[in-house]
């Protein structure tokens, strides 16, 4: 047995013990949210398998924050739904940089394309090689997808009994989530925060007349002098 373990190593095949204690920590913290997810989903009103099912079949937590978020602040489903697929569009670049990672065949590419997420694309190129990056990728991403789900359940199944999320405080979560995948890319590009800071008050302008989900919209206009900025360059 050491001997396999010894050859494979040498060889330059990744341990899967390490990349699941690895990626543990993003696990943990996907289950902390998909339970907040899923508690704030039934307490605001949503019928207990709404989160559970959204989380099976769409599989975007920073979408799905979003979709229920214009729901419950009494938006309609089409402002609902398109939020969410713009917050998804960025998912199409990622699966271009980690589609040789799925494998032959149309089950495993459909199954990974499933799998795609912020945290499974960063976890896989962070790899040194290929063998580790395809690795990292299954073993990360089933493991996200199973604990966020769980978490989701959980917090459904709990939702009903919170009463007001205010009261604990979980109802700043929608924000809170969505600043928190933004903060990362202001830091990393500085010319994205004057179009932020445009969508955020165009936002902010449009919130007192218009209907919900429509100002969050409205703010991808604060996008347009960062594009052709860069179709300048």
């Amino acid at each position: 047995m050491r001997s396999l373990q010894r050859t494979t190593q040498a060889s330059g095949a990744p341990s899967p013990s390490r990349l699941v204690r690895d990626s543990s920590l993003v696990w943990l913290a996907s289950g902390v949210v998909g339970l907040s997810f899923g508690a704030i989903s039934v307490a605001g009103g949503l019928p207990v398998w709404v989160p559970v099912v959204m989380s099976l079949v769409v599989y975007a937590g920073s979408a799905q924050f979003s979709t229920v978020g214009v729901l419950l602040a009494g938006g309609g489903p089409f402002a609902a739904a398109a939020t969410g697929l713009l917050l998804n569009t960025r998912t199409a670049a990622f699966s271009l940089a980690v589609a040789d990672l799925l494998g032959p065949g149309r089950t495993a590419r459909l199954l990974g394309a499933h799998l795609v997420t912020d945290e499974t694309v960063a976890f896989a190129l962070a790899q040194p090689d290929p063998a580790r990056r395809r690795a990292a990728f299954w073993i990360s991403g089933l493991g996200l997808f199973a604990v966020w789900n769980a978490g989701v359940a959980v917090g459904a199944l709990a939702g009903t009994a919170l009463g007001d999320t205010a009261v604990y405080g979980l109802d700043a979560a929608f924000p809170a989530v969505l600043v928190a995948l933004v903060l990362p890319s202001l830091r990393a590009d500085a010319r994205l925060r004057r179009p932020v800071a445009l969508g955020a008050l165009l936002a902010l302008a449009a919130t007192p007349f218009a209907p919900a989900g429509i100002p969050v919209l409205l703010a991808l206009a604060g996008l347009a002098p960062y594009g052709r900025a860069r179709a300048a360059r």
